[in-house]
């Protein structure tokens, strides 16, 4: 029996997309530019010639419309009995055999998992957790050798609620990535929605009438807010480079803490020094919520510094020399920073980070969460200003310029432990319980 599948035909960009040999693709467009279309085109060709998909999107109606255009190309294959299609699960397979096409909902690496494939297709990619692929689509395609795509259009303020990304922008520094990327393993397209000639001309001008200009650069232009981009606080810190996999902290390694302090939202950062090179990894994020007392707090840090020896705390602003002073006489003594105005703070943070001084564990989610989202405030006539935009609910942040700014960018300041130069109540642990003894 001869089959014959009709597929949509694609347009100039939906056509270097297919024909293109890299691994990796990373696709950039604007709504209704036909990315989806695009996508099932792919999928299908994989599929009947014996390569095993996986397609997922984060919500089910992008799922459903994915579905609906396989199944419609797919559909005289249905006649075949070695072939079944399974509505419920929303795959197609060719019985005896793991060939197989898939779509299923996913938005992180948990909702990912459970399945291999010769071609994974992420769609709404900017919407997906970045473990989605770092955690599980990356390790599953290594028996194939598959290719993966990454679909995406800039994210805008209507979809901001829907992300369930850390970093909102991660699929935007992968799309840079592979445009830089030379050896041909990564490649990048992008498209606007007026390049697809099968749209309606008409609806898309009705459409642009009801846009802002941002969200008409973004959601039909398909592009990047690169201002946006370089208004990013922290734009200096390289990612690739200094953010680490989790590795044990040596008990030799000089141990200190930033605080932000707050009754609603106290935060602190831990970080270990390493004294051979300077460099400073953050190792443990605190960040409890609403109603943990001082007591608490105190021994939560003694639990999570336990074993290593603490050289010094810093937190707080000029004003705040009361709390410093209540977390001392419960025996964590935190000393007010050497610079209190934020600027200068900023300054020794990010000229720390550019020369590679600061690494993070990546499951320290808060604290690049907070990384990633802190941007330069607007003034009324949307010029950058030198303030940080909301910059209260930065906590982490907060913690990490108050410890920072006691050291120089260029050296490690060497630091005595704290009982060698606190000045105030050091809580000991005597024969009878807690005592007190002055330094």
């Amino acid at each position: 029996m001869n089959i014959r599948i009709k597929l949509p035909t694609l347009h100039e960009h939906q056509l270097k997309l297919k024909e293109s040999k890299a691994k990796r693709k990373v696709v950039r467009a604007g709504r209704r530019g036909g990315k989806t279309v695009c996508a099932a085109v792919i999928a299908v060709d994989t599929f009947i010639n014996g390569t095993r998909v996986l397609y997922a999107a984060p919500t089910s109606e992008q799922v459903g419309k994915f579905w609906y255009e396989v199944t419609t190309a797919l559909e005289p294959l249905f006649e075949l009995p070695t072939f079944k299609k399974n509505e419920s699960e929303s795959f197609i397979e060719q019985t005896g055999t793991e060939l197989r096409l898939k779509c299923k909902t996913a938005w992180n690496a948990d909702t990912l998992r459970g399945d291999f494939a010769g071609l994974l297709i992420l769609d709404e990619y900017q919407l997906m957790n970045e473990d989605t692929w770092e955690v599980v689509g990356a390790p599953m395609l290594l028996d194939t050798d598959g290719d993966a795509i990454f679909i995406y259009t800039p994210p805008s303020l209507r979809s901001a609620g829907m992300s369930k990304a850390h970093d909102p922008r991660h699929a935007a520094k992968m799309f840079r990535n592979a445009q830089a990327d030379a050896s041909g393993r990564w490649e990048a397209f992008t498209w606007s929605s007026h390049d697809n000639p099968y749209i309606s001309r008409v609806a898309l001008s009705e459409i642009i009438q009801d846009m802002s200009r941002k969200s008409y650069q973004q959601e039909i232009l398909g592009q990047d807010d690169e201002l946006e981009l370089s208004w990013l606080v922290y734009n200096m810190f390289d990612e690739g480079f200094c953010k680490k996999e989790r590795e044990e902290i040596p008990k030799n390694w000089h141990i200190y803490s930033g605080h932000d302090f707050g009754t609603s939202n106290p935060a602190a950062l831990f970080v270990a020094q390493d004294p051979a090179t300077g460099q400073f990894w953050e190792f443990k994020e605190y960040f409890p919520g609403s109603g943990v007392s001082i007591y608490k707090q105190v021994e939560e840090f003694r639990r999570i510094t336990e074993g290593y020896r603490v050289m010094g705390s810093w937190g707080g602003s000029h004003q705040e020399e009361g709390i410093r002073n209540a977390y001392t006489a419960h025996g964590w003594p935190i000393r007010e920073p050497k610079w209190n105005r934020l600027n200068e703070q900023l300054e020794r943070v990010t000229s720390m980070m550019e020369r590679n001084k600061i690494f993070i564990f990546k499951d320290l989610t808060l604290r690049l969460e907070e990384l990633m989202n802190c941007t330069w405030a607007p003034d009324t006539e949307g010029n950058r200003t030198d303030k940080i935009k909301n910059e209260a609910k930065f906590h982490l942040n907060a913690a990490s310029r108050y410890l920072y700014c006691n050291f120089t960018p260029e050296t490690a300041i060497k630091q005595q432990p704290m009982a060698q130069y606190i000045s105030g109540w050091i809580d000991q642990r005597g024969g009878k319980g807690w005592t007190k003894r002055r330094y």
